[in-house]
């Protein structure tokens, strides 16, 4: 069984009836076994088959996380073709260019909005030949000969067989471990993505190696997908993890219901992105912050416990009975409340991963009980390094897995060789080559290996930054660390070599300092006014000054401003994935960096913006730009 396919027809005849997939529909949640499981992806195939699909072909897929795209994955793999993965919120030309790049010859997409981005671009993606899509609501009326619904191809499906009766095991035996399962697109932080081509091998003996060490088979786990299927992640965890795996995936009814969901389901399995473990830490201290003075008390008599408790495990010393005692209480009295309302009271294996994750957020967690493991991996190299159960250090992404080859350049680059990696770049032979030394990937991160083995992940190469003194600083290291605060969202930290000083731009988060101003009586009206007053500025005046106290002198931050937007990814400013794409952020705000750093007060920022009627107009907001010189004192 060395595809997909064939495992997922190896479920079917041996667990019929087994439930494997369960979905939250108008309230209801609605359960497939591995037969409704199999028999939706063998008539979709073969409707995808009807239809001119050809072995080598690809099919892209835009939606949210729905049983429907596991089942138009494995039926295109099932007849010999490749998945391409596109987020559900990219814009017209970001689905143009993965559609075109990938050459995608069907694409099957979720709903009315997905639709209407495909007929938008319709006469600039000539190969593909339908637009598939599941949800009918709003497309009743739309007559384009492009368009078929979901069901129209499983019974085109159905009807083929008749004529086909063994075509689509005849597929699958005729897949192999080398066939191209996957092409994923990377997040696009330093250009152009690029789509790594994942072999059926790299997730079939892969997803078996990761499950095998992290034990979670044979416990019947559940699972909350609510992580794009476009991200690698989603799909080595979602789709090949409940093939391999005995885990039960569990759908959301909605993006907006998902911190419902996972407290309906209080999954065993568990993976949050870096930014949402952040959102959920700021969420909480907010919370605690406006909650009544008994519940403050009681927050900051066990907290405290639990960081001790915590500490002493990740040092590996012994818990003597008092603490032990302590804690008992303090999960009794608090904890076990706190992670019933996140939803992780019954979590056993907890990830994190795509960017790094502030320590201060994993001891948070660890006090409470949840220990958030934090991978490192890129989309070529797959999984670097995890931590072991049980060995959780908030400073390192664990020892190095034991399929992977791990060594360094002499300029500190993490150089990965590793037995599950992509075959290459999609119809790029020369990225592939440079990126590639001596059978070793060339991640384009810093790091080192401690004493015991553990993968210490500083900061992109490029990303680190010389002071025109001369000393170094990490962006990354500080921005992770600010973001640890309830009330900042995001932040760009920013320093060069013709800069003796480092600055940073910040976005508040707006519910939480929504809040700090209704408490404190400060009227606003948006998000662009709340973020200049007085009272704001100097709220995170004293947020910065906290992580400039853990700091050395040249990485302080001596000036910011709050930034009268958030960054956005249609803006192309973060990636889909959430990350900060840093020097084109830089790039856009040159001047006000210029500003910050020629000791102005304030700045007025112009920006353009598009009204419906398609009239253009200029937006003027005034900033205002800020020392925190007097709070290191």
């Amino acid at each position: 069984m060395d595809t997909l396919p064939k495992i997922l027809r190896h479920q079917y005849e041996q667990y019929p009836n087994k439930e494997v997939l369960r979905e939250k529909d108008r309230g209801i949640w609605r359960c497939y076994t591995w037969k409704q499981y199999y028999n939706k992806v063998k008539y979709l195939s073969l409707g995808f088959v009807s239809l001119g699909f050809k072995k080598g072909d690809k099919i892209a897929v835009l939606g949210e996380n729905k049983p429907e795209w596991y089942y138009a994955e494995l039926a295109a793999q099932s007849a010999g073709g490749a998945t391409v993965g596109i987020y559900a919120d990219c814009v017209p030309s970001e689905v143009k260019f993965y559609v075109k790049h990938s050459d995608s010859v069907l694409v099957v997409v979720h709903d009315q909005e997905q639709v209407d981005k495909l007929l938008e671009i319709k006469d600039e993606i000539p190969l593909v030949k339908k637009v598939i899509y599941w949800d009918p609501k709003g497309l009743w009326s739309y007559r384009d000969p492009m368009l078929i619904s979901f069901d129209e191809v499983l019974e085109l499906g159905r009807k083929y067989e008749g004529s086909n009766p063994h075509l689509f095991d005849q597929n699958v035996d005729r897949g192999s471990g080398n066939d191209i399962g996957v092409i994923c697109y990377t997040s696009g932080t330093t250009g152009e993505p690029k789509g790594a081509i994942f072999s059926q091998r790299y997730m079939v003996e892969g997803g078996k190696a990761w499950i095998e060490r992290d034990n979670w088979t044979g416990n019947g786990y559940n699972y909350l997908s609510f992580i794009p299927p476009a991200w690698g992640m989603e799909q080595s965890m979602g789709i090949a993890g409940s093939l391999i795996s005995d885990i039960v995936v569990n759908f959301p009814e909605a993006p907006e219901t998902v911190q419902e969901n996972l407290r309906e389901i209080s999954p065993e399995l568990l993976f949050y992105g870096a930014r949402l473990w952040e959102m959920v830490s700021r969420t909480v201290q907010a919370k605690m912050i406006d909650s009544t003075l008994p519940r403050r008390f009681i927050y900051r008599m066990c907290l405290p416990i639990g960081l001790k408790v915590a500490r002493l495990k990740s040092e590996k010393k012994k818990v003597n009975l008092f603490w032990r005692g302590l804690y008992f209480l303090a999960h009794f009295v608090f904890f076990r409340q706190l992670l019933d309302n996140l939803g992780l009271n019954k979590a056993k294996v907890v990830y994190s991963a795509g960017a790094a994750v502030s320590p201060e957020i994993i001891r948070f967690f660890q006090a409470l009980g949840v220990e958030i493991k934090m991978l490192y991996g890129t989309t070529e190299t797959g999984f670097v390094s995890i931590p072991l159960e049980g060995d959780i250090r908030p400073e390192t992404c664990g020892p190095v897995l034991p399929w992977v080859d791990v060594k360094l350049s002499d300029a500190g680059e993490i150089l990965v060789k590793n037995k599950y990696m992509y075959s290459g770049y999609y119809k790029n032979p020369e990225a592939t080559e440079e990126k590639l030394k001596d059978g070793y990937y060339q991640t384009g991160d810093f790091g080192y290996l401690d004493e015991e083995g553990h993968l210490i992940v500083i900061d992109r190469m490029e990303d680190l930054k010389s002071l025109s003194g001369g000393k170094k600083f990490s962006p990354q290291y500080t921005e992770i660390r600010l973001r640890f605060s309830p009330y900042i969202k995001d932040v760009l930290v920013v320093g060069e070599e013709k800069r003796s000083h480092v600055t940073a731009l910040i976005n508040i988060d707006i519910q939480n300092v929504g809040r700090f101003a209704e408490k404190n009586s400060v009227s606003y009206t948006t998000l662009s006014d709340l973020s200049q007053k007085p009272d704001v500025i100097e709220l995170v005046r004293r947020e910065v000054a906290k992580v400039n106290r853990t700091l050395p002198d040249h990485a302080r931050i001596k000036r910011f401003c709050n930034l009268h937007k958030e960054f956005d990814a249609d803006e192309a400013e973060l990636t889909r994935t959430r990350k900060l794409r840093r020097t084109y952020v830089e790039d856009s705000y040159s001047e006000l960096i210029t500003a910050l750093y020629e000791e102005m007060d304030e700045y007025e920022m112009e920006a353009s913006i598009t009204y419906r009627d398609g009239r253009t107009g200029v937006t003027k907001t005034l900033i205002r730009l800020n020392n925190v010189e007097e709070e290191q004192k």
